[in-house]
C-alpha cells in the first residue's frame, strides 16, 4: 500500500475522527438532526481541512515554532471565512441552518489537531491524503448519524427540500428523543457497537 493510500485509509477507518477518536462531537450533536445540515457541515469541513492542510504543509518550514499555533488558527479561520461567504451567497438556507457551528470550524479541534500533528510535519502529498481521509471519515460519520436520527425522529428523509422517502409508522409516531442531542449519542453509540461487532473499526 502506498503512503498516500495508507494515510487516506487511516482517517476513514483506523482513526475515524468520530467513531474511533471521538473528536469534534460538538457538530455531531448539533447538526445531525437532519441530513441537509449534515451534508452542509460535511462540505464545509472538507473544504477547510483540505485547504488548511495544504497551505500549512507548504509553509511548514517557514513558520517559527514559537508562533505556529496562532499561525495555524489564522490560516484555518481564513478558509472558514471564505467558506462562510460562499455558503451565504450560494446556499443561504444551509448557511442559516448551520448558524454558529459553521464559524466554530475555525477552532475545531480536529482541524487544528491535524494541522499541528500532521500537516506541519509532513510533505504536501501525505498532508493531502490525511486531510482527504479525515474529511471522508468525518463526513461519513455525520451523514450516517443524521440519516438515522432524521429517519427515527421525523419518520422520513428529506434532502434540500426533496422528500426521498417516508415511513408512515414513524411519520405518525416519531421517536422524538432522536431529535434531541442525546439522540446523537444513542445513534453514535449503536453505530460504534455495530462497526466493532463486524470488525470494521478497532480500539486505538
Amino acid at each position: 500500500m502506498s503512503g498516500f493510500s495508507k494515510e487516506f485509509k487511516k482517517g476513514i477507518v483506523i482513526s475515524n475522527p468520530v467513531f474511533v477518536l471521538a473528536l469534534s462531537l460538538c457538530p455531531v450533536l448539533a447538526v445531525t438532526d437532519t441530513l441537509d445540515k449534515a451534508l452542509g457541515m460535511s462540505g464545509a469541513f472538507a473544504l477547510v481541512i483540505i485547504a488548511s492542510n495544504l497551505i500549512i504543509s507548504l509553509m511548514r518550514k517557514m513558520i517559527p515554532d514559537v508562533v505556529r499555533i496562532p499561525v495555524f488558527v489564522i490560516i484555518i479561520a481564513t478558509f472558514v471565512s471564505i467558506v462562510e461567504m460562499l455558503f451565504q451567497a450560494y446556499i443561504p438556507a444551509i448557511y442559516s441552518a448551520l448558524g454558529i457551528y459553521l464559524s466554530l470550524l475555525a477552532v475545531n479541534c480536529l482541524i487544528l489537531g491535524r494541522a499541528e500533528a500532521f500537516a506541519s510535519r509532513n510533505k504536501v502529498s501525505d498532508s493531502l491524503a490525511d486531510a482527504l481521509g479525515m474529511s471522508v471519515g468525518f463526513c461519513l460519520a455525520l451523514i450516517l448519524i443524521s440519516f438515522f436520527r432524521e429517519l427515527l425522529g421525523k419518520g422520513g428523509i428529506t434532502v434540500f427540500g426533496n422528500e426521498l422517502f417516508t415511513l408512515p409508522v414513524l411519520a405518525e409516531n416519531p421517536i422524538s428523543v432522536f431529535g434531541m442531542s442525546m439522540g446523537a449519542f444513542l445513534v453514535m453509540g449503536l453505530l460504534i457497537a455495530f462497526f466493532k461487532q463486524i470488525g470494521v473499526i478497532k480500539d486505538v
